[in-house]
This record gives structure tokens, sequence and C-alpha cells, in this order.
């Protein structure tokens, strides 16, 4: 049967891929591909089929095709946003071409996103699972393309929002001279059900690995920091700072965390308690900024009854709910000097007084300071007491931000999808390269407590079983424009076609570069009516950019005059 659908032009496919040999890499747009042999993947089939049974070899395969064809899909709804729904659709068929699954051929198709409705047939012609399924078993009686199904289904399933279950009606491995595939509802086959548990969402396997991902996710929230528990890192900036953790836990010796905001000191401060001889005492934490300047006193070493206007009964303040354990005072850098003159006597002597009593207290608490504040400075401007300074200052730990280890990125947001797919019942396949690529490049100004809220969002947005895209992770940010991934790794917004065209004008004219700038240079001029900056807002420059362009242009060549023949 002839094609009535015609593809539009593949040449916005071809520009995204990219072959980087001096990195290892193939990219499509920017996400990294691999260039294998059909003899291996003809290989792996045989030993599947060999280990656990045709049935099961056949789920496994058409899971990976259909992985890989939502992945297609996500990226060609972006690729073509203007075009037609059969259009844009028809970027899975291209890309399958592209990627050497089989000569693509569509014959009807009958497409309805909003209702929901999807008929599709299409003829496959030289498809190389066909081929080497041949290969190793010969003719068979059963259509053998299940990866290519897999990937046609997925792919389509995606784009339509449901399940669409491709069968084969002639396969090549079969004998035929071509393959034939009809794309439909799964509840609109017969025996579409016989067919969900290649694409369920609640197979067994999954469910194993649901089960998995949240027993690792309670795991890490329970066991101990001594086990690697809630701190997560491997870069040299991360290690060191855990190294002096560890080296001071054991010791009753005050500690300084000091570190931008969101770099996670209280889980160092937790970490250093877990690891002490304290961990079966209590651990207090209070943040000092979020008391009130006239509450401090009273919150950290209690208050009697009778002490001030509200105070009914008397009650222990924090040293005291500390005792024997390690008490925590975040943002210590905020205390009024009246508190600090206070906090300086309790570690001098070990002992408290309630405000409004006469009776000293013995208490026996190890104090963990933490500050984003340069408490040199804070002295220097006299916001802060050099001598408590000096008390506090005993073992300082500076935790990196973010940005300053990088390298932790990928390891912290695999530990936070695992927590948070527990949390909020999930299951999520982790982050997209393109996700991850922008996590890489972010600057971090939240740090570790940033990343944490995003994953967070990135897990509720992502749908049930597929990855955390960009779009999820910044979700009020414009549609972001095509991208590749240039030569030093990082993500490069694609030129329109329009811009294609015009420098391939520009190519063909002959022109040289130079001559090109001092051209556009002067029409610039003229636009603007000989206002230079006029002409360099024009061009993106500034005033003092166009004059250095125009002062260094090149000199014409007078040799030969113009109208010479």
């Amino acid at each position: 049967m002839p094609s009535k659908l015609k593809y539009p032009s593949d040449s916005d496919l071809r520009r995204l891929l990219r072959f980087d040999a001096e990195d290892g890499a193939i990219w499509l747009g920017d996400r990294r591909m691999v260039l294998t042999h059909t003899a291996g993947m003809a290989a792996l089939r045989q030993d599947l089929v060999s280990s656990v049974g045709a049935d099961h070899a056949r789920r496994l395969l058409t899971r990976m095709g259909y992985a890989s064809g939502m992945c297609d899909a996500e990226f060609a709804k972006k690729l073509r946003p203007t075009q037609t729904p059969e259009e844009a659709f028809l970027v899975g068929p291209q890309l399958h071409m592209l990627e050497g699954a089989a000569r693509v051929t569509p014959v009807h198709m009958h497409i309805d996103v909003a209702a929901g409705k999807f008929h599709g047939e299409f003829r496959w012609d030289n498809s190389w699972e066909a081929y080497a399924h041949r290969q190793h078993f010969g003719l068979v009686d059963e259509p053998a393309c299940w990866i290519l199904l897999g990937y046609a289904s997925g792919y389509t399933s995606a784009f339509m929002g449901r399940l669409i279950l491709f069968k084969e009606t002639a396969c090549a491995a079969c004998g035929a001279d071509h393959c034939h595939i009809v794309g439909k509802p799964i509840e609109e086959w017969p025996d579409g059900e016989a067919h969900r548990i290649y694409f369920a969402d609640d197979s067994i396997m999954e469910k194993l690995e649901a089960l998995q991902l949240q027993f690792e996710a309670l795991k890490s929230a329970i066991e101990p920091a001594a086990h690697g528990g809630k701190l997560v890192g491997g870069s040299p900036a991360f290690q060191k700072a855990y190294g002096l953790m560890e080296k001071v836990a054991q010791t009753n010796a005050t500690v300084l965390l000091t570190g931008e905001t969101g770099v996670g000191k209280e889980r160092f401060a937790r970490a250093v308690h877990e690891l002490s001889a304290r961990s079966t005492a209590p651990f207090v934490a209070v943040n000092c900024a979020a008391l009130p300047s006239e509450l401090i006193e009273a919150e950290l070493f209690g208050v009697e009854k009778g002490a001030f206007t509200g105070a009914h009964a008397a009650r222990s303040g924090r040293f005291e709910r500390a005792d024997g354990g390690t008490l925590l005072l975040d943002e210590v850098g905020e205390l009024p000097l009246a508190a600090e003159a206070k906090l300086l006597r309790v570690l001098q002597e070990g002992e408290i007084e309630r405000v409004g009593g006469e009776v000293t207290r013995k208490v026996n608490v190890r104090l963990i300071a933490a500050t984003n504040v340069d408490l040199e400075q804070a002295v220097e401007h006299g916001h802060f007491r050099r001598d408590l300074m000096y008390r506090l200052n005993v073992y300082p730990i500076c935790i990196p931000p973010l940005r300053e280890r990088r390298t932790d990125i990928e390891l912290l947001a695999q530990s936070m999808v695992a927590r948070f797919s527990a949390l909020h019942q999930k299951r999520i396949g982790g982050v997209g390269e393109r996700a991850m690529r922008a996590l890489l490049q972010h600057d971090w100004p939240g740090n570790v407590r940033e990343l944490e809220n995003l994953i967070e969002r990135g897990v509720i947005l992502a749908s049930q079983g597929g990855m955390i895209e960009v779009e999820h992770l910044f979700p009020n940010q414009p549609e972001p424009a095509p991208t590749t991934v240039n030569a030093q790794g990082q993500l490069a917004i694609l030129p329109s076609d329009s811009a294609l065209d015009l420098c391939e004008r520009i190519l063909d004219s002959g022109q040289s570069l130079p001559d090109l700038e001092a051209c556009v240079l002067d029409v610039a001029v003229v636009r603007a009516k000989g206002n230079l900056s006029e002409a360099a807002r024009l061009l993106g420059l500034s005033r003092a950019q166009l004059a250095y362009r125009q002062k260094n242009r090149p000199t014409p060549d007078t040799t030969t005059p113009r109208d010479a023949p």
C-alpha cells in the first residue's frame, strides 16, 4: 500500500547529531547516544532467551525499547511545537531511522491527541532486529522485532498520554520481505490485556524495584552518620570537611561550623553527635536568629516562675534539655551581646542560671556552633564579642558551598530521589540527562537545601515511572529553545532555521568575514542616520566597541580601480 503521508524535512534532526570523538561521546541534541554492533545486541538476545526464556526475554527487550521511545517522545514534543500533530509525531519515525532501527514508511495514520484517538500503520524495511533474530534462530513463527515494537509503543504512548499497543502483522524474521506494524489503544485490541504485561507499571520486577528504593530511603533516614547516614559526597572539598568532622567527633571539643546558608551545617552537627560517645543522649538544636531577642536568654538558660510577665511556671532551657548530649547553636552570629556574655560564662564555668533564678545548675553539654557570618568581621564591627569568638573557634570546620563540590551533585540528587520517591510514594527512574546538566551548570545560591527543594519538586511533578526532566525542576521558566551539546560538553542553544539560512547565503556569496563585518557596520550607521550610539544599539554593541571596530576595519584594496575589467 503506497504511503500517503510525507515526512517533513529531517534537517532539524540531522543537525542535532554530533560525534565527539575526542571525548568518546555521541550526542543527539542534549541526549547522549551510543553506537553499538548489531552482532552484540543479537548475542545479548540469544543469551537472554537461553537464560530466562523467550517470553521473559521479550518482556525485557520490549521494556528497553519502550523506555527509549518514551525518552524520544519527550524530546520530540519540544522540537516541532508549532507544527501539526501529525508532523510533530513523525519526529519519532524519523528518529527511528536516524538511529538505524529500520526504514520507516508511514502507510496510514489518524491522530487526535485531545480525544485520545490513534490508529497508525507503518512499514519497516531493513529491520536490524529481524535480521539479528534470523541470524541466531533462523526463520521463526512469531514476530521478533521486540525492541522496535517497544519503541513504537513507548513513543506513541508518551505522545498520546495513554497506552498505545503496536503489533506486527508481518515480520521479516518470519520470512516476509518487510515488517508491517499496526498501533492503536490497547483497549481496542481483542487480546490487548495479554500484552499489557510488557508495559504494565505494576509488574513484579518494578514492584521489587520500588520496594528496594523505599528500603534504601528508610535505611538512610535511620542509619547513623558513622555508616554514611545523611552525609553524601565524594569530592575533595567535601571529604576534607568530613575528615575533620570524624576526627573531632570522639572528643568533647567545641566545634564551630561555618559556611553559606544551606550547605548542611545542621547535618554535620548531627553527624558529630552520632559519631560521639554522647550519641544516646539528646541532640538539641536551636536557631538563634529565629528567637526574639527578649526571649533568647529564657530559651537557652530556662526561666523561673514569676521571672517576668507571662512566666506562669518554671521551665528548663535548651542547655538543661541537652544535658549529657549535644547542643547546636545555629546562626550563633545573630545572638545579642547580652546573651553572648552569659553564653561565655556557661562555656567557661559549665553551669547556668535560669532567668529570675538565684541557683546555679551544672550542665554537661557538648556545644556546636554554626554560622554563615564571618565572626572576625562581626568582631571588628562591634557586633560580636571577641572573647566568645575565641571560645567558640576551638575547632573550626568550613563546609564548602555546592558550587565548589559539583562532582557531588549527581550523588546527592540520586540519594534525594530515592528519599523523596519513598516519601511521596512515587516510582521515579532518576534525573534525565538534560536535567542533570542543568543541575551541574546551576550556580546554587541556596546550596544543598536548594538542590533538595528542586529534587522534591521534580519527584512530585514527574510522571509515575518517568524521569525528572528540566521542566519539572524549573516549571515556571519559559519553554527552552532546542539545545545541543557543544565541544566543551555544555548545553548550547541551536540556531534557528532562519539564522542557518542566512549563514548559508553568506557563505554562498563568497564574501570574506572582514568585508561582511564592514558592510554590516556601514548598514547599521546608515539605518541609524549617522547616530553612532543608535547604530551600536542595533548591533548589540557598546559605543566604544563600535568605534573600535570602525577604527580597525580592514583597508580596502586600492591597487585596482573598482571599475577595472
